[in-house]
């Protein structure tokens, strides 16, 4: 049953363990407003914690993901209220993107339409993503006279190679879903058609992990890439012993199961988090 957020401009089912998050404004491309950036908040509190949501999909209603920043309502109207508006509509929309960065589950961006600007910045906040080979991608900021802001220049270099980002940043031409696989911004690119049965594959995959195992892990790869070696060998040993205060069991079953039972081998799956020791 698709519920909807307290303005209506997100919508949410959740089934089998997936929460299926969307951007609710077909009729503006799914452009992001204070209003749904507000919303977007409200639901990811409401999922973050609810037992019933493993994987959390994020993707848009219509033919597209999310156009950006609605350009009237994010920019126009905000600045009616001086830097007073501005700063706050910055905080609402950085906010739930910083929200899903360091979100509690995981997170798979599921981009069916089309991407652009600001739009970047929950793609990046997502911890997968994949495409419809149809999707179009683009940072057109340049062409209406300002730089990609709200995160997206980061983006590009967080996730292309530089000449690829500069010459994305500066010619503001598009690129399909292929092409965005091609140069890393999205992890696969698949037909319109076969989209949402990937993703669902991959969701069910990380259902089946130790869900704090997948915190540490997710949270790890963020942080360690900013690191020096020795930071990140040390975060990482560091990580590893919370962890093991949340959920010492879950790894000491793991390591019952492979080493004991050898009813698994880790390079070739996980071990069944749902068992017991007998």
């Amino acid at each position: 049953m698709t519920e909807l957020s307290a303005n209506g401009v997100v919508a949410y089912d959740v089934e089998n363990g997936i929460a299926w998050v969307r951007f609710n404004r077909a009729d503006k491309r799914n452009a992001m407003s204070p209003t749904l950036n507000r919303d977007m908040m409200e639901v990811l509190d409401l999922l973050e914690h609810d037992e019933n949501v493993g994987v959390l999909v994020l993707s848009g209603e219509g033919p597209a993901w999310t156009a950006g920043m609605d350009l009237k309502e994010y920019f126009r109207e905000t600045e009616a209220d001086g830097l007073k508006g501005t700063r706050k509509a910055q905080r609402e929309s950085y906010g739930w993107w910083r929200r899903l960065r360091w979100y509690q589950k995981p997170t798979i961006a599921m981009v069916n339409g089309w991407c652009f600007g600001g739009g970047y910045g929950p793609l990046f906040a997502c911890d997968l993503a994949f495409a419809a080979e149809e999707a179009k991608f683009g940072l057109s900021e340049i062409n209406w006279g300002i730089l990609p802001g709200g995160g997206a220049t980061k983006v590009a270099t967080e996730l292309l190679p530089f000449r690829k980002a500069m010459y994305h940043a500066m010619m503001g031409e598009n690129i399909d879903g292929k092409t965005a696989a091609d140069w890393g911004l999205v992890n696969e690119a698949l037909p319109l058609d076969a989209l949402k049965d990937r993703v669902t594959e991959v969701a069910k995959v990380l259902l089946g992990k130790n869900p704090v195992a997948l915190k540490a892990t997710k949270d790890a790869v963020r942080r360690v890439g900013v690191m020096t070696y020795d930071e990140a060998e040390d975060y990482l040993i560091r990580a590893q012993e919370a962890a093991n205060s949340y959920d010492n069991e879950g790894r000491k079953e793991g390591i019952r199961q492979f080493i004991d039972e050898k009813s698994y081998k880790p390079g070739l799956g996980a071990y069944d988090k749902d068992r017991v020791k007998a």
